[in-house]
């Protein structure tokens, strides 16, 4: 997989890891639906920080979904 190519496909596959590292408990909250290419460079950035890391505070967690919240399609 070529995360450095915007798509529908990569866009799903980061979105699904960013919920698996991070144990999000309601999926439905983060789908790769609410996200589109246009807000690619801004997820794959989240995506990087997530994967890199092992664990997560809970302010660390809460940041984090927050900022996929903000880049959510309107």
């Amino acid at each position: 997989m070529n995360l450095a190519e915007k798509s529908v496909e990569n866009v799903e596959f980061m979105i699904e890891k960013i919920k698996e590292k991070l144990k999000v408990l309601n999926l439905g909250a983060i789908k790769p639906s609410h996200f589109d290419e246009n807000m690619y460079e801004d997820l794959k950035d989240i995506y990087d920080l997530v994967m890199k890391k092992n664990s997560f505070s809970p302010n660390e967690m809460q940041a984090i979904v927050e900022e996929l919240g903000s880049l959510r399609k309107q």
